[in-house]
């Protein structure tokens, strides 16, 4: 069974995984920042309610308000997802044959390029770096975990495939990748604190939850 052929038979259970490493994440990065709560905000550290840098983003304005661990995680865990959505939206282009596929792919990329910015931007502001810390059972690109991302190998054979098939395909993963996207903003709507962040993340599951159920409708008549 090859990898590609293992993303189309993922299940909700992953979702369950996302919410998971999400979690243990938040619960790393604040026991990381738990010592002497002086010494952390002296050098931008972040407890449970720590205030944004006023500093500008990257490409876009400080967000306002106060921020916790479960922000800047949502943060760097969306960026690299986003991403990949990314990659994936722009091998529609000369491979999908339905009209359809070719217009969800081009929404997708306007949505979430500008989101991309932002939330680098919150990173830069806050005094934290763009990328997650590497924790044991965390997936961060590599395929087969809760958070939807596809690995090296489902990203070639969706390179290779053309017409019907790459429509297929392409329904299917982003199906897949999207419900991972929910989880985490679901898992931000509950635990993160600064305004911005959770109302991207509402974006997210709403945005994200209609284009799943138009990929379905795709899938149900291709």
């Amino acid at each position: 069974m090859t990898a590609f052929t293992r993303a189309l038979r993922r299940t909700p259970v992953r979702r369950a995984a996302a919410a998971a490493a999400l979690t243990a994440g938040a619960l790393l990065l604040s026991a990381c920042g738990s010592g002497d709560d002086t010494n952390a905000s002296h050098h931008g550290g972040t407890g449970p309610s720590a205030t944004a840098d006023a500093g500008p983003g990257a490409g876009s304005s400080a967000p306002a308000g106060a921020f916790n661990d479960a922000d800047v995680l949502f943060a760097q865990l969306m960026i690299p997802h986003h991403e990949q959505a990314l990659e994936m939206s722009r091998l529609a282009d000369g491979r999908a044959s339905d009209p359809e596929i070719q217009e969800l792919a081009r929404k997708i990329e306007q949505a979430q390029d500008p989101e991309i910015k932002t939330m680098k931007g919150w990173l830069t502001a806050w005094g934290k770096p763009t990328a997650a810390p590497s924790m044991p059972g965390m997936d961060h690109g590599g395929g087969h975990g809760g958070d939807g991302m596809m690995s090296a190998a489902d990203m070639t054979e969706l390179k290779a495939l053309k017409g019907k098939a790459f429509d297929k395909a392409f329904a299917q993963l982003m199906i897949d990748h999207h419900n991972g996207a929910i989880a985490m903003a679901g898992d931000e709507r509950r635990e993160g604190e600064n305004p911005d962040a959770k109302k991207l993340a509402e974006a997210i599951v709403k945005g994200q939850s209609a284009e799943v159920e138009q990929l379905k409708g795709v899938l149900d008549r291709l």
